[in-house]
């Protein structure tokens, strides 16, 4: 079950880095080569995405961080922002609405955490030895906005899918389209000068000042006049997060993820039930059956913990603990598809980075605007393009993610990290609407002995209201999904944007060093030193 296409891992002694962009590839590579450690490559890599790759993340989006470091000791740092403090169900009402706008200056509503994010992931790079300034990791972004970006492949498909949905909102057109209104085809030059600005002044002023300074007074005002909730004491009061890892026991293999609100805890319990049900077949119908039976019951069971800390009342590691699981799996059929509740497909976005040094410091992260160019809202001073990661959340006060001011919402982050027995620490992730249960489907196929690249480009499957499989799935393997109730469809083409854009990279003991790769669905790779 694999593309005809063969597919090799990157491999290098002392540091290595994956992104979904050569530009943010090399960004994180040149680091390292200047003996930079690998968050700082990490850094340096996810600023030069927000330029590259405008799309999926950047300085007005959401981020996550999980660093494992040379003793073993994994921290989350959790940069998704929470809901302004006027941003509630009345604000909306008062407008005649009775839902939050999907798009536009009413879904940018929670305030953006990446460079918040960055902030912690510095202070984690410098307790690790790290010494490189910040203007330095921020150099290679700053000069690619500088000269304009190229428009990437994957950015020309976001944009054709998104352009009549987004094509009225505020500074879209200009930052996006052509003058007529048409999206630039791939490799066109898409200038970027009011972004370059912001960057040259967060190299001199700081990363702070997109928070408390004059980089934050610009956003709120460009904000406010959009019509947004949001308000500069909201900047103000932003700080990220750091927060222990959740984390699960496996035999051979530990496995750590991100807590609520974030999706890892439906990794972790995919991979712990999929463990409990005794495939021991690499490729087939019974491990993709499992995997997915195995991941529909762990959406089920983590659904009503994908909340805010801030309102979580029951501890979410209680569902990882052995008696828990046990029963979760007794209910798992392995010959009939449970029926499931149908959803539509939604277009979420998101680029991981990994890295990695001969240390042992390995870095899984994630940036996001939840869709594709979030609410599509680009501030005219400062060239950021805003999140919508609040239209996540409901005016229903009795659903499990109501709007409230101050609280996060139900975001789509993951990323995730294991630790083998034989010494290998592995960080893999995805972005797309379901990046919990692609790392799950990747990390299953690596630890059944797949290659790394392998693994990441064999075909892969995803719910929406249908089992969608990836063109060069094995059609044995789907006619048997199908017997068994699956509502299987074949998506026509190979390497689909649908199934997300995933990575990872491994820390190999001893003297093996250092290896990564990234998904051939996007632009990206790998590269070290």
């Amino acid at each position: 079950m694999a593309h005809d296409q063969v597919h090799e891992s990157a491999r290098a002694g002392a540091g290595m880095v994956a992104t979904p962009h050569p530009q943010a590839t090399e960004a994180g590579r040149a680091v390292l080569e200047e003996g930079g450690n690998a968050v700082e490559a990490a850094l340096a890599a996810a600023a030069a995405l927000a330029v590259a790759c405008p799309h999926l993340g950047g300085l007005g989006g959401d981020g996550l961080w999980l660093i494992r470091d040379p003793a073993g000791r994994v921290t989350v740092i959790d940069a998704a922002g929470p809901a302004g403090a006027g941003a509630d169900a009345a604000f909306y009402r008062a407008r005649d609405l009775d839902e939050i706008p999907q798009r536009g200056a009413l879904a940018a509503l929670t305030v953006p955490g990446t460079v918040g994010g960055w902030m912690r992931a510095q202070e984690a790079a410098r307790a690790h030895g790290g010494r490189m300034p910040m203007r330095r990791l921020l150099e290679s972004a700053q000069e690619q906005a500088r000269a304009g970006r190229p428009v990437s492949p994957g950015q020309h498909r976001a944009a054709t899918r998104a352009r009549v949905e987004l094509d009225a909102v505020p500074g879209f057109r200009a930052a996006f389209l052509a003058a007529d209104g048409t999206v630039p085809e791939a490799g066109a030059h898409q200038p970027c000068a009011r972004l370059a600005d912001t960057l040259e002044h967060l190299a001199l002023a700081g990363l702070d000042d997109v928070y408390r300074g004059d980089v934050a007074r610009e956003m709120a005002a460009d904000l406010q006049r959009a019509g947004s909730p949001l308000t500069r004491a909201d900047f103000t009061a932003y700080a990220a997060r750091t927060r222990p890892a959740l984390s699960v026991k496996l035999p051979g293999l530990t496995l750590w993820a991100p807590p609520p609100p974030m999706q890892g805890l439906v990794t972790l319990l995919t991979l712990a039930l999929f463990s409990r049900l005794g495939i021991k077949e690499a490729e087939g119908y019974a491990p993709v059956h499992g995997l997915i039976a195995a991941g529909r019951r762990a959406q089920e069971i983590a659904a009503p913990a994908l909340t805010d800390s801030i309102v979580l009342s029951a501890d979410p590691a209680d569902l990882l603990a052995p008696e828990a699981l046990a029963r979760a799996a007794a209910g798992i059929d392995l010959r009939r598809a449970t029926p499931a509740p149908r959803r539509p497909a939604t277009e979420i976005g998101g680029a991981w980075i990994g890295a990695a040094d001969r240390s042992g410091l390995v870095v899984s992260c994630l940036s996001s605007l939840h869709a594709p160019f979030g609410s599509g809202l680009v501030l005219p001073a400062t060239g950021v393009l805003m999140n919508n990661s609040g239209a996540a959340f409901t005016l229903d006060p009795r659903a499990p993610a109501p709007l409230q001011p101050g609280r996060r919402p139900p975001v789509t982050l993951s990323a995730g990290l294991a630790s083998l027995a034989d010494g290998r620490v592995i960080g893999v992730g995805s972005g797309g609407d379901s990046p919990a249960l692609t790392e799950a489907l990747v990390l299953s196929r690596y630890l059944a002995d797949a290659p790394l690249a392998a693994a990441l480009a064999a075909p892969r499957w995803r719910r929406s209201d249908r089992l969608l499989l990836e063109a060069g799935f094995d059609e044995q393997v789907a006619d048997r999904l199908a017997a068994a109730g699956h509502d299987v469809e074949i998506i026509d083409v190979p390497f689909s944007d649908a199934m997300g854009c995933a990575g990872a990279v491994v820390f190999h003991p001893g003297t093996a060093g250092l290896e990564a790769a990234h998904d051939p669905r996007g632009e990206g790779g790998a590269a070290g030193v």
